[in-house]
This record gives C-alpha cells, structure tokens and sequence, in this order.
C-alpha cells in the first residue's frame, strides 16, 4: 500500500507543481488500514494553505485517485514537515491540562472550537484507561462545535 501511496502521491504533487524533497509514508499502528504520509519540502506554506486547507484539499484528491485503484477501505492523512502532527500533539496536550483542571474543580471545561478531526482525535485520545474518570461530549453547531470535558461519573 505505501508503494501506491507513494506512486500515486508523486505525480499529483508534481501537476501541481509542488516540489519536495521526501515522502514518508507509513502504516498508523493504532487504525488498521490507516497511513500517514510526511511530505518533506522547502516551500510548506504552498502545501499548507490557509489553515491547512491546500493541504486537506489535496489530501482529498489524494483518497479519490486512491479509491478508484483500491478495491478497500482504507485511510491517509497528509503532514507536511510534520505541521499536522505538531498541531495534534498542541490539541491533545490543551485536552490534557483541561482534563487536569476538572478533576481539580470538578466542573466541566470546554476547549475551544474545532475541526471534526481534531474533535475526534480529542475524544479518541480521553477515552485511554488513564482518562477513565472522565467523559467527553461535543457541543456547538458548525464552525462553533467543541469538545466538553467533564467527570464520568457527574
């Protein structure tokens, strides 16, 4: 599967006129059938985009040109000088010291909106036996939806 990634990836990064130096690509050990690819370069801002939406952009195409040769279930998330990746460990610790201030006052704490990506990996991350005492839950609508944190037991 990293061979079609990669094999796939490369042409389309090059229509695009998109250099880089590396693809990392590598096998999520925590999801079956999920990859993650690093793309090296030395312009990341034209990968990125505003907000990261270049890069989510082309990770969607990416998924399209992958499903038409692939006859399963699968997925792949795009980083670029491992942005994304800085971004998720930057979530995931905000999710931990939120965490740290219900269990000091015992009331729920919101964390500030987000992407359903990021919601998802903040609920994913709480629900490790550490984080058994507590209990998430996403509220909001649209651009505005964001995780609350609150006791399990409350």
């Amino acid at each position: 599967m990293e061979e079609i990634i990669s094999e796939t990836l490369q042409p389309l990064l090059q229509l695009l006129h998109i250099s880089f130096r590396k693809l990392d690509i590598v096998a999520d050990p925590t999801e079956e059938n999920s990859y993650r690819v690093n793309i090296e370069t030395d312009e990341p801002q034209h990968l990125i985009g505003y907000h990261g939406a270049t890069l989510f952009a082309i990770q969607h195409l990416l998924k399209i040109l992958l499903n038409k040769k692939m006859e399963q279930s699968f997925s792949v998330a795009l980083d670029v000088d491992n942005y994304r990746k800085r971004q998720e460990e930057s979530v995931l610790n905000l999710a931990e010291q939120k965490v740290e201030l219900v269990r000091k006052y015992s009331t729920p704490k919101k964390l500030p909106p987000m992407s359903p990506y990021f919601r998802r990996l903040v609920h994913m991350h709480l629900t490790k036996p550490e984080f058994s005492d507590v209990a998430t839950q996403s509220e909001g609508e649209g651009n505005f939806r964001a995780v609350v944190i609150s006791l399990a037991n409350a």
